[in-house]
C-alpha cells in the first residue's frame, strides 16, 4: 500500500509504503462502537448523588397518631411519597469505567485507521515544525493545507512547545502523541494529520 507524503505547504514530497496490517485491516464497525462506548464511559464523572429516606434531614417523629384521625397512617414526613422526602433507588457515586481486552482495542484502532484512510481523510506529513508558539502560526499552517475550520487531529511522535502552545486555543484542533492514538479521536476528527515519524511508531505498535 502506498500513500503520498506532503510537506507543511501541502506539496508532495515522497511516496510512503504503508503496512497493510494497519491500514488495510478488516473494518469492524461493531468493535469500534464497543471501544468508543468504553472510552466515553471512562470519562463519566460518576458524582451524581441523591439522598435516601434515611439520609434526608428530619422525619424522626411520627407525623400523627396511627389511629383515630381518619387519615392514612404515616410513619415519617421524609418517606419517598412526601414532598421533600428521600429518593427511592436514586443515583449514588459510582465508577462507570470498564475494560476491553487489549487485542480488541488495538483491532479497533486498526479498523478506524483503515476506514479513515480509505475515505481519504488521513494526510501524511514529513514533519511539523512551527517557527513560534503563536496561534496565528498554527492557523496559517492549517489554512495552507486547506483545513481551516475543520476538526483536525494531529498525530506526532513528540509534542513540542510551539505545537502545543499554538494549537491549545484552537477549539477544532487536537494534538496527540503516536502512542495515544485512539478510536474516538480518529473517528471524531474531520481530517487526520500524521507525521512520518509518528507513522513508524503507530505501525510498530499495531502491526504485531
Amino acid at each position: 500500500m502506498e500513500a503520498v507524503c506532503k510537506n507543511m505547504s501541502g506539496a508532495d514530497v515522497e511516496t510512503l509504503q504503508l503496512n497493510e496490517k494497519v491500514f488495510g485491516a478488516k473494518v469492524n464497525r461493531h468493535l469500534m462502537w464497543e471501544v468508543v462506548r468504553m472510552q466515553l464511559a471512562g470519562r463519566r464523572a460518576g458524582t451524581a448523588c441523591t439522598k435516601t429516606r434515611g439520609e434526608v434531614r428530619g422525619g424522626g417523629r411520627k407525623p400523627w397518631p396511627q389511629k383515630g384521625t381518619g387519615r392514612a397512617r404515616q410513619g415519617s414526613i421524609r418517606a419517598p411519597h412526601w414532598v421533600g422526602g428521600g429518593v427511592v433507588f436514586g443515583p449514588k457515586p459510582r465508577d462507570y469505567s470498564y475494560s476491553i481486552p487489549k487485542k480488541a482495542r488495538r483491532a479497533a484502532v486498526r479498523s478506524a485507521l483503515t476506514a479513515r484512510f480509505r475515505d481519504g481523510d488521513i494526510i501524511f506529513l514529513d514533519k511539523i515544525e512551527l517557527e513560534n508558539h503563536k496561534t496565528k502560526t498554527a492557523v496559517a499552517f492549517l489554512k495552507g493545507l486547506g483545513l481551516e475550520g475543520q476538526k483536525v487531529l494531529i498525530v506526532v511522535e513528540d509534542i513540542d512547545f510551539n505545537l502545543d502552545r499554538s494549537t491549545r486555543n484552537i477549539p477544532y484542533v487536537k494534538v496527540l502523541k503516536a502512542e495515544a492514538v485512539n478510536v474516538y479521536d480518529l473517528l471524531n476528527a474531520d481530517k487526520i494529520l500524521i507525521t512520518k515519524a509518528a507513522l513508524e511508531i503507530i505501525e510498530e505498535r499495531l502491526a504485531s
